[in-house]
């Protein structure tokens, strides 16, 4: 499967970089081009499909039948509709049809998109979206913080010089602290967008020993790192520092929640990477893809911030900055790619996808 036809048109072969499940059929119904998706998804060959019906792939023919015909009389130029893709050896398929004329005025486009897929499709657009609100809103902020910060810790300071009482100075010397703590929070929210892109290949299990080295060395007690790794993962092109920085955030606050298990002595986190296959990242369809899965058997995510775990300076932990998250969403989409999130009590996964391009 999967191998693009030479002797189809271009226009179809194009059709092979969709992720959505395209066929290009005839007023009959008869198939004359299937892409890659669909081939995938219906678990059959390219070379089966095309020539037969589409409407024999479905749980309910006559209704691709029907529309079919409403294309033919012009009764319509798009109609869409919810059906049950059939797959060889499996549960069917619950699609959402979308019928389309072409240009050419005896072809129709027939676009299948599983509703599962779709699901996934509006929740990593929503991910995108709100990387990007974030990205302005934590540069806005930064930058209007910034500036006043410099003054309090420039006043704090010279007051400091004209006092000459101890206990007054111990007050100035608190907001000069402070200052300089909100200036490192501050330099943390810009590191992303300063900081160039360093791109070299990259072994995604050099990134998990150096994380799985650090955790272990501030947590040594109690605390399992097991590895469960993929070795025929080939290199990618990716900036290293920045990985280890978004999978260390993530198994740091796992570490941090799972004091309990500690004292228990039965805490463990799991790094497992996985090769995907046929994937889609905004809208994308990448042949390979990796999958590094960081898992904990701690309390899980509150509910009450689960959907907005990746939100700048929302955090579940008492002292949290709440960056940890945002920052390594931020460096795994300049790799193309997409974290996501499953929690419930006593089992968190967070999974990293990065193309392999």
């Amino acid at each position: 499967m999967n191998t693009p036809e030479t002797n189809h048109p271009p226009q179809h072969q194009a059709l092979d970089a969709l992720a959505t499940l395209v066929a290009v059929v005839d007023l009959r119904g008869t198939v004359q081009f299937a892409n890659a998706a669909l081939e995938d998804a219906l678990g059959s060959s390219r070379r089966s499909i095309e020539g037969g019906l589409l409407a024999e792939h479905f749980v309910e023919p006559h209704a691709l039948e029907l529309a079919l015909d409403g294309v033919a009389s012009n009764a319509f130029a798009t109609l869409r509709y919810d059906a049950l893709l059939r797959k060889t050896g499996a549960e069917p398929i619950p699609v959402h049809v979308i019928i389309a004329h072409t240009e050419r005025t005896r072809e129709v486009i027939v676009e299948m998109l599983p509703l599962q897929q779709q699901t996934k499709l509006d929740r990593e657009e929503r991910y995108l979206d709100q990387a990007q609100a974030n990205k302005e809103l934590i540069r806005n902020l930064a930058h209007e913080i910034k500036n006043p910060l410099g003054g309090i810790r420039g006043a704090a300071q010279l007051l400091q010089l004209e006092l000459e009482s101890k206990e007054l100075t111990e007050y100035t010397q608190v907001i000069i602290h402070e200052a300089d703590r909100l200036q490192t929070l501050v330099d943390r929210l810009l590191a992303p967008h300063r900081k160039p892109h360093v791109v070299a290949d990259v072994n995604i299990h050099e990134v998990c020993e150096r994380v799985r080295s650090l955790i272990v060395a501030e947590f040594p007690k109690g605390l399992r790192v097991v590895r469960d790794y993929d070795t025929s993962i080939p290199d990618f092109r990716g900036d290293k520092e920045q990985l280890i920085q978004a999978v260390l955030n993530i198994a740091h606050n796992a570490a941090q929640v799972l004091g309990d298990r500690m004292a228990a002595g039965d805490a463990c986190i799991t790094f497992k990477t996985r090769v995907a296959r046929q994937v889609t990242f905004g809208k994308r369809r990448y042949r390979l893809a990796l999958e590094l899965h960081v898992m904990d058997n701690g309390p899980g995510i509150p509910d009450e911030i689960r959907d907005r775990i990746f939100y700048p300076l929302v955090s579940g932990r008492e002292g949290g900055s709440g960056l940890g998250l945002t920052l390594a969403q931020t460096f795994v989409q300049q790799h193309d790619g997409l974290i996501e999130c499953e929690s419930q009590s006593g089992r968190t996964e967070f999974k990293i996808s990065i193309p392999l391009h």
